[in-house]
């Protein structure tokens, strides 16, 4: 008997020697442990990867000879064969993109090119640097989107296609040079010029984008494209600038 007792004694020595290091507890002595004592968390939280790599575009901005615009250049394709003016807000409803820009506070006209985007703000005294974020999200936002660029088709202004049969030969000699030889300069510096007619020697020419309200554009037009196209052109006696009604009614309610 003595015997049966020293072995329950040595039995029961073990078992709470081995709870006492194994933290062994019955279910009357077991105490639930705070879950993150077991989970370890990031310090910061987990997001989602973004499924549209277009998000981190790098877009890169390009100075212009006019100080009120500057061009935002995305990397990738804008319109790529052509441009198109939103000279102001109401211009701008066949384009999701414009009506954005047109949105945030100091933008005063966009300009679409093959490759790039021209924004001209209201005044000197904006600064550029409180401008840009702005331009750099809504550009980056719109192309994650997958918006088409123009929802709505629309011809091109008088002038603006190539040449055509009904052209004369001083009339197609003049478009030629518009587009291979005028255009492409004044694009890279993120505008255009488009022909609007020719008649009593006269070149009429619409001025788009950076060059609208840029100082140098009369240097523009009389010491380049004029000089060019007399150059090349006998017939061509000058050089014309032409405004449509609504940026006529704009520039007559600045001046006054």
């Amino acid at each position: 008997m003595a015997a049966a007792e020293r072995a329950w004694g040595a039995a029961v020595g073990v078992v709470r020697l081995c709870r006492r290091f194994c933290h062994v507890a019955t279910p009357h002595t077991f105490k639930k442990q705070p879950l993150h004592q077991y989970v370890r968390r990031p310090l910061f939280p987990l997001r989602a990867p973004l499924c549209n790599t277009v998000r981190f575009m790098f877009i890169q901005t390009q100075d212009t000879p006019n100080p009120n615009s500057l061009k935002f250049i995305p990397g990738k394709p804008v319109l790529e064969t052509r441009t198109m003016d939103f000279p102001t807000p109401a211009a701008a409803f066949r384009s999701p993109l414009a009506r954005q820009l047109f949105r945030i506070e100091g933008v005063k006209s966009v300009f679409f090119g093959p490759d790039f985007i021209t924004v001209t703000k209201e005044n000197e005294e904006l600064d550029w640097n409180l401008l840009k974020p702005d331009i750099y999200a809504t550009i980056m936002d719109f192309f994650a989107s997958g918006l088409p660029l123009v929802t709505e088709e629309t011809p091109p202004p008088p002038g603006e296609a190539g040449s055509s049969e009904e052209d004369d030969e001083v009339v197609a000699m003049i478009k030629e040079l518009l587009d291979t030889r005028i255009r492409p300069t004044v694009q890279e510096d993120g505008g255009d010029v488009i022909y609007r007619g020719f008649e009593d020697g006269i070149v009429r020419l619409k001025l788009q984008g950076s060059c609208t309200s840029c100082p140098s554009s009369i240097i523009t037009l009389k010491s380049g494209i004029q000089n060019m196209l007399q150059f090349y052109i006998p017939e061509v006696e000058g050089v014309e600038q032409v405004m449509d009604d609504d940026e006529s009614d704009e520039k007559e309610a600045n001046s006054s």
